[in-house]
């Protein structure tokens, strides 16, 4: 029974894809910052464990904890919506702390173990916002992008080893919490001059024309996982699809 070990389980497309791939029977080690009781019922393949990816020692005691790891799903993030020139770089770098630092730090606390053993996967879920240019989204994007050239980079490097590592896209979920898992509200973020600029951009964002489910983020991740083409990418959703066909 392979184990798999998922950051950012608390909910959305974390906890989703822990669920898939527990009906899949498979082991799965779920983490989150602060576990609590009913997001995912007691079963025996099953563990839940504390883990803050901007904490290198919180890190090192989960890893610990976990045991021989299959496959490390990089989940976990945090969003920011708003112009850049009103955004706090103490902000962004919070942003940049959990969603490029933490995937980095997580990876690199994996590769050891898996290249001892010459196998295992890596799958880092970014978004569809690198894709394509999306406005009052430049330091989430930025967050994004840097670990999309990691990722690809990395491939070629694990490869050697045995190791693949994998994208996977998801293009905009509204019923997910990304936007709650902030300090920062987007409203706070557009200064009078921008808000004629900025009232359609949230107009779409209310009546999107395409979405993504987090089921589908989660079918993405297990054919990113069952991969033995060499795919690098995988969009998930249909607007993250539509978009990777013209990127």
């Amino acid at each position: 029974m392979k184990t798999i070990l998922i950051t950012g389980c608390s909910s959305g497309y974390g906890l989703e894809t822990a669920r898939y791939f527990l009906s899949r029977q498979w082991k799965v080690i779920a983490t989150m910052r602060t576990p609590h009781e009913g997001i995912l019922p007691p079963q025996e393949n099953l563990r839940v464990l504390p883990l803050d990816v901007t904490d290198d020692a919180s890190i090192s005691r989960a890893i610990k904890a976990a045991g021989p790891i299959d496959v490390l799903v990089n989940n976990a993030g945090i969003g920011v919506v708003g112009a850049f020139e009103a955004t706090p770089l103490s902000h962004i770098r919070r942003v940049f702390d959990t969603n490029t630092f933490g995937v980095m730090a997580m990876t690199q606390a994996v590769i050891p173990q898996m290249r001892e053993r010459r196998s295992g996967v890596i799958v880092n879920v970014t978004s569809s916002a690198t894709l394509a240019p999306m406005p009052l989204a430049a330091a989430y994007t930025a967050s994004k992008q840097a670990i999309e050239g990691f990722t690809g980079s990395l491939a070629h490097e694990l490869a050697h080893f045995n190791i693949t590592a994998k994208l996977v896209e998801p293009g905009y979920a509204p019923t997910t919490r990304f936007a709650q898992n902030t300090t920062v509200r987007a409203e706070d973020l557009i200064p009078e001059a921008y808000a004629a600029f900025a009232a359609p951009i949230f107009q779409s964002f209310a009546n999107p024309a395409l979405t993504t489910t987090e089921a589908e983020v989660a079918e993405a991740v297990w054919r990113a996982v069952n991969d033995t083409s060499g795919t690098l990418r995988f969009p998930a959703g249909q607007d993250a699809i539509a978009l990777s066909r013209v990127a």
